[in-house]
């Protein structure tokens, strides 16, 4: 690791102009690129304290070994390049775009002499219109076949176009009626052009004033007694009828805009487009994005529309473009995006109406996709082995760990302390083995105390059911009790008899110092154990100074940022429900002259409404702020209650019993807190 000061700039000879600058590491690969309004603060941002950077940005500081700068005229020009550089060099601590293969879209080659309707994938050509992008080619070409009936422009390629200009003959299409065959002068070009220029009126939105057209030639013809002529219109109406069909209509006409939505997490976001033209979504397409860098929502969107637009054409950047978090600065990309359309461009957050309900179903599809993206990882059998054999390799471990548990401390500002333990087998769920934890040695915000004591707990309990039943072995075919040891009283399995092959703690080096202080007390040697602290990249182990760093694409680390982010989503949710039990009392909230204030001390006093009101007077007049007068009306209005309160969680909505008598490290649903 290298020391940022070995390469830091002399004092004063960063420029304050606009500009971008690239990290290069030892071997002269660019590592980073970023743009600023002004260069010498941003970069003099990067050589302060390492303790006082991110760790990402720390991590990325003393890999390099050089920076350069290029200085810009605007922030318009930083941005531009900003991007040409991030495709050119693909830097590994930028944002990182996966699965963002290219969409194919209809596209109409004005720029020619006769103008050809064709898929076309890649990067925009000038003089060419687009349509789209579309989930699948297929979909082009139905609608293409429907449309060709009314406008028959050419779809072939210029090797057959150029064959049947030779021979006098057109190809099968041309003999149907669905191209107007300008190959061999059925047409002249001009009036193959203005054909191909009413194709893309309709499908830019324009579609009124021409099927009234139509209506209108139907009538006419009919009423001279043209049936053929009349047949022949009504048909091209309906066949333009279905082709509109095939796009919903979701705002009024006319309305031009993209709308992008994100879903994310602390590692991944999904990216949503749909493309609305003239009213109707025209197209979407999306990918999934690797938070390589430290950035919030707002940057994401930034980097979005670079890659949405950044090798487009006039024709690719619409009227409106809505998002979920305006980038910052926002001036130069408005300014982007007007000098990429030629006009102005509306960047903005829907705030109420139709466009606010489209993004929320746009909003949806990220959420979905990214889902399904982190279910086909989990769920592939190949790529769940390589991720186990990829941790036993790093961690220098005898065999793959097919039993992981993790664990997770939460707590509000000290109070409520919970701890959540969670259990993958073979790198799956295993919801029915969750089990979580109330802290009830003390309050405070110390977790290294706190992971202390749940290992001890949960080991303990491990050994005295190992004591109970023997030396746990792995169950023949025929065993009776497949599942494990079994408790004689209840029947049930004895869940805590199985020892993980790998402990995983949330947290660095003091969290792991302490896990593994709890396992020597109790002599256990024998389960692996690292740390994994919250978006970073490192895996911490036992008495080491330096963590193991795992590759960004590694599949082991992905599962145990998985297993991490499972322990502090299970955590946090039994910490919010006890922080809703704890404010949100049935019993209290009627009682008159009793404010937030004094009944949070009151619950906190008694742990519960129950112990609450097994309570004397005397006894709740022992609690600060608390009155005689006050104990006996909270007396005399917990009496003429029933005696059982609920709590309300707020979390999820649901009603729960109010009682202290729960198991401590009992069997809990883990879907419900």
């Amino acid at each position: 690791m290298a020391d940022p000061s070995t390469y830091r700039p002399a004092p004063g000879a960063i420029p304050t102009s606009p500009g971008v600058y690239r990290f290069r590491d030892a071997h002269g690969r660019v590592i980073y690129v970023g743009k600023a309004k002004s260069l010498r603060p941003r970069l003099s941002s990067y050589f302060q304290d390492i303790a006082n950077l991110h760790p990402r940005t720390a991590t990325m500081v003393t890999t390099a070994a050089s920076v350069e700068w290029t200085v810009v005229g605007t922030e318009v020009e930083a941005l531009q390049l900003e991007y040409s550089w991030i495709k050119e060099y693909d830097p590994r601590f930028n944002v990182k775009y996966r699965d963002d293969k290219s969409y194919p879209e209809l596209a109409v080659t004005l720029n020619e002499e006769f103008p050809r309707v064709q898929v076309m994938r890649g990067a925009h050509k000038k003089g060419v219109r687009y349509f789209g992008p579309y989930g699948h080619a297929w979909a082009i070409r139905e609608t293409v076949d429907l449309l060709l009936r009314v406008f028959p422009v050419r779809t072939c390629s210029n090797g057959v176009f150029k064959r049947a200009q030779q021979v006098g003959r057109p190809c099968l299409l041309g003999y149907i009626g669905k191209c107007a065959a300008p190959c061999v002068g059925r047409v002249s070009a001009q009036e193959h052009l203005e054909l191909a220029e009413e194709f893309c009126d309709f499908m830019a939105g324009r579609t009124g004033n021409y099927l009234r057209r139509l209506e209108d030639g139907m009538r006419e013809a009919a009423a001279e007694l043209e049936y053929e002529k009349a047949a022949r219109l009504r048909d091209d109406i309906e066949a333009l009828k279905r082709a509109m069909e095939k796009n919903a209509v979701v705002l009024a006409d006319g309305t031009d805009a993209d709308l992008l939505a994100l879903a994310e997490d602390e590692l991944e976001a999904a990216v949503q487009i749909f493309h609305v033209r003239g009213g109707r979504v025209r197209g979407q397409r999306g990918w999934v994005t690797d938070k390589v860098e430290d950035v919030d929502t707002a940057a994401l969107v930034e980097h979005a529309l670079q890659q949405l637009y950044g090798g487009g054409t006039t024709e690719s950047v619409p009227r409106e473009v809505l998002v979920p978090a305006l980038p910052e600065p926002l001036a130069p990309v408005r300014e982007w995006l007007a000098g990429l359309r030629g006009a102005q461009v509306d960047l903005r957050i829907p705030q109420r109406g139709d466009k606010k309900d489209l993004m929320a179903t746009v909003e949806r599809n990220a959420q979905q996709a990214l889902a399904l993206h982190k279910t086909k990882r989990a769920s592939d059998l190949t790529t769940r082995s390589r991720a186990l054999q990829e941790i036993a390799d790093a961690l220098e471990l005898d065999s793959v760990p097919l039993r992981i548990e993790c664990f997770d401390i939460s707590h509000l500002q000290g109070d409520d302390v919970v701890a959540s333990m969670v259990v993958f087998e073979d790198g799956l769920a295993r919801k029915s083995e969750y089990r979580r934890f109330q802290i009830k040695g003390f309050e405070g915000q110390d977790d290294v105390r706190s992971m202390h004591e749940v290992i001890s707990r949960r080991f303990r309990r491990y050994l005295q059911e190992r004591e109970q039943t023997g030396e746990w072995a792995v169950p023949e075919e025929d065993d009776p009790t497949p599942n494990g040891p079994v408790d004689p009283e209840t029947g049930r399995p004895r869940r805590f008899a199985y020892p993980p092959q790998l402990l995983v703690v949330d947290g660095g080096q003091p969290q792991v110092a302490a896990a593994r202080r709890a396992l020597d007390e109790l002599g256990i040697d024998d389960v692996a154990l690292c740390g994994l602290a919250k978006r970073l990249e490192e895996v911490w182990l036992p008495g080491q100074d330096d963590p193991v760093v795992l590759p960004r694409s590694s599949e082991g680390l992905y599962l145990l940022q998985r297993v991490r982010d499972e322990a502090h989503r299970f955590a946090i949710t039994y910490q919010r429900s006890k922080r809703a039990k704890r404010f949100t009392s049935g019993g209290l909230d009627a009682v008159p002259g009793l404010g937030e204030t004094r009944r949070t001390a009151l619950l906190k006093h008694f742990g519960s409404v129950k112990k609450l009101r097994a309570a004397t007077v005397e006894e709740i007049c022992a609690v600060p702020g608390i009155g005689r007068r006050t104990a006996e009306t909270v007396v005399a209005a917990l009496a003429s209650r029933p005696s059982t309160a609920f709590a309300v969680n707020t979390a999820t909505g649901e009603i729960m019993e109010d009682s202290a008598d729960r198991l401590e490290d009992g069997r809990q649903n883990p879907e419900t807190p």
